[in-house]
């Protein structure tokens, strides 16, 4: 299959990436991120987490900056909105949405799945799509107990000292989730090969992305 470049080496991409928890963004698109940056995309990104609270957002903050390195723009914001519990804080999020809203303006946004099992992660899927209505938007899948993973439809591949690096830095800046025994990098490493594979990746590996809805010029 041939592939459809969002940015090309020196091209400018602005990105607004949305999670709703400390690891989020890193587990579902890490290795995206830091493709980009390795292929010289000039990378602006705008970075938010909505629940990182003490030792959390102190994990969040110091992984972005990791992640991030080499980007040509960065701006890392932190909420706190309380964990497992987005969907009865509806009207507060939405107000954060609408003010983030009028910050940025990104070529391309990456967020949760809309049909994630976890209702924090769908929560921040739907108000992505409410808020950001003529964007390219990009959502992201998170492995977990639950099985949700679907069928998706756009492949970003990675090579595998990318993926290495992902699970490395993941592993490096989240202690408090090491304890969870899904959160290791055979899980991280196994699911990029499944999707390189589903893809035809050069280098065996891929993060995989659901695009509903995309206008290609």
């Amino acid at each position: 299959m041939s592939p459809l470049k969002l940015a090309d080496a020196n091209g400018r991409l602005s990105v607004l990436c949305i999670g709703a928890h400390s690891d989020d963004i890193e587990i579902g698109a890490g290795a995206t991120i830091l493709g980009w940056i390795d292929r010289g995309v000039r990378l602006d990104v705008h970075w938010a987490v909505l629940s990182a609270q003490g030792s959390r957002g102190d994990e969040a903050r110091a992984s972005a900056e990791a992640f991030l390195a080499g980007s040509e723009r960065s701006v890392i914001e932190m909420a706190e909105f309380k964990d497992g519990f987005f969907p009865y804080q509806g009207a507060d999020i939405k107000i954060w949405f609408e003010a983030l809203k009028r910050r940025v303006s990104p070529d391309v946004i990456l967020c949760h799945s809309r049909h994630d099992a976890h209702q924090d992660h769908r929560e921040v899927c739907a108000l992505t799509w409410n808020t950001f209505r003529d964007h390219a938007i990009l959502e992201y899948e998170i492995p977990k107990w639950d099985g949700d993973l679907g069928q998706p439809n756009i492949f970003i591949p990675a090579s595998r000292t990318l993926m290495e690096r992902k699970a490395k830095l993941l592993h490096e800046h989240f202690g408090t989730q090491r304890s969870k025994d899904w959160f290791d990098a055979e899980t991280f490493m196994g699911l990029a090969r499944l999707r390189g594979m589903e893809c035809r990746a050069p280098d065996g590996f891929a993060e995989a992305f659901h695009g509903r809805k995309m206008t290609v010029q």
